[in-house]
């Protein structure tokens, strides 16, 4: 979008360290990013309180033209499981999708494939020429549009990182998370799935405007 353009607010949800949120803002979006811990890496404006909280507050919501949302995987990620237990970790997609679907905002949520979401895009880091091994799947509410993307070329490349290296500083830089420490960037997906869909919901929200 042009330097004059108004970025349209965006909210970030369990927002982490920004890798989500940064991908937003590279497609054109203000950011604010929400998440319960402090977040001294963030790179936009933050707010520090519980997610749940705020996405039942309709008026809270009301300052944004689109949400994102990143529960915590740990419920649902296979890895968790190979490690310890589900059971530990509360589930809080399911109640960040119900919170969402009484609200008329557009939104997005991002989990792991293994989280059960409806796949409107499903991401790989290959598809972006990451050389990473990085699997996610996004559900979008209130809104449509859909841009192809070449499939994951993940199984057809052995040279690049895999999960096992996602603690390492080379996976976090891989992903374009330069800003993050390694630990963060372990929570963290790569910018550029967000920026694909951000670019896409931008034009959504644009052709709404101009109705």
């Amino acid at each position: 979008m042009g330097d004059g353009a108004a970025r349209p607010p965006l909210l970030d949800a369990y927002s982490c360290a920004g890798g989500a949120g940064f991908g937003y803002h590279l497609a054109g979006f203000d950011v604010t990013g929400l998440d319960n811990r402090p977040q001294p890496h963030y790179p936009f404006k933050f707010i520090q309180a519980d997610a749940l909280e705020l996405l039942a507050d309709r008026d809270f919501l009301a300052q944004f033209a689109a949400i994102h949302a990143s529960p915590p995987c740990q419920h649902k990620a296979r890895v968790t499981a190979w490690r310890g237990n589900r059971d530990d970790h509360p589930d809080l997609l399911t109640p960040t999708l119900a919170l969402l679907a009484g609200t008329d905002i557009p939104w997005v949520v991002e989990n792991v494939p293994e989280a059960g979401l409806r796949a409107d895009y499903r991401l790989c880091g290959t598809q972006f020429g990451l050389p990473i091994r990085r699997h996610r799947d996004f559900q979008r509410g209130n809104w449509s549009a859909y841009e192809l993307m070449p499939g994951c070329q993940c199984y057809r490349n052995p040279s690049l990182l895999p999960f096992m290296h996602k603690g390492e500083r080379a996976y976090a830089d891989a992903m374009g998370c330069t800003w993050m420490s390694k630990e963060e960037a372990r929570q963290a997906i790569p910018p550029a799935m967000t920026e694909h869909i951000g670019r896409q919901l931008l034009e959504y929200l644009a052709a709404e405007r101009a109705a």
